[in-house]
């Protein structure tokens, strides 16, 4: 039996319908490049590490997964919503506590947690494309030393993609490009691109 890589996200990654188009998420498109997977994305939008748990999303996913299987964990655009303090987390304090819950749910199934640091938003500046959710991406590197966890540094892999393609081209990845506000979410032409990185790395793993 085909194993499942289960994926605990945000809009980021979450599936789009034919009508949110060409909004999308890159797990709709990791099925194209992991085939002998069956993708479960349980990612949903507006929702932090804490959030994603408190609505029992991460109950769903342990009903499901089982020896041999992936959980993909990308939180942080969310968690650092201050503003909204019902999704919000401290990146030192509890998002690293709530990141752990995700690792022991994975293990205890002898499922295979990955950290994923939160992908890159457009964020150009004199010429340099910035790292945003600095202290979650330390934080989550942290927890991956801490638990012994894998750890997929998303955050620098599109920084440094988006860099190699420029400002130009890395636009199209993004919804501003169709609505002009949108610096954060994908097209499908981004997800799509994300999607790619991540299953690159994730192959990497696999045959490690």
């Amino acid at each position: 039996m085909n194993s499942s890589i289960f994926l605990a996200s945000d809009s980021t990654c979450q599936t789009y319908t034919k009508e949110q188009a060409p909004q999308a998420g890159w797990g709709q498109f990791l099925p194209e490049y992991l085939p002998e997977y069956t993708i479960c994305n349980h990612a949903i939008g507006g929702r932090s590490s804490r959030t994603f748990i408190e609505e029992g999303r991460l109950k769903d996913i342990e009903k499901e997964i089982q020896k041999g299987d992936y959980l993909l964990i990308q939180m942080g655009h969310n968690d650092a919503t201050i503003q909204k303090p019902e999704r919000y987390t401290d990146p030192y304090t509890d998002y690293k506590q709530y990141l752990k819950q995700y690792i022991e749910v994975a293990r205890s199934h002898y499922a295979t947690p990955v950290l994923i640091t939160p992908v890159a938003r457009l964020h150009y500046v004199l010429g340099e494309f910035l790292i945003d959710f600095n202290d979650y991406c330390n934080a989550m590197k942290e927890v991956a030393e801490e638990e012994e966890c894998i750890l997929l540094d998303l955050m620098s892999l599109s920084i440094a993609h988006l860099t190699d393609v420029g400002l130009d081209q890395a636009t199209t990845y993004y919804m501003v490009d169709v609505n002009g506000t949108d610096y954060t979410h994908f097209t499908e032409q981004g997800a799509n691109q994300i999607a790619a990185i991540i299953a690159k790395q994730l192959h990497l793993i696999v045959t490690a």
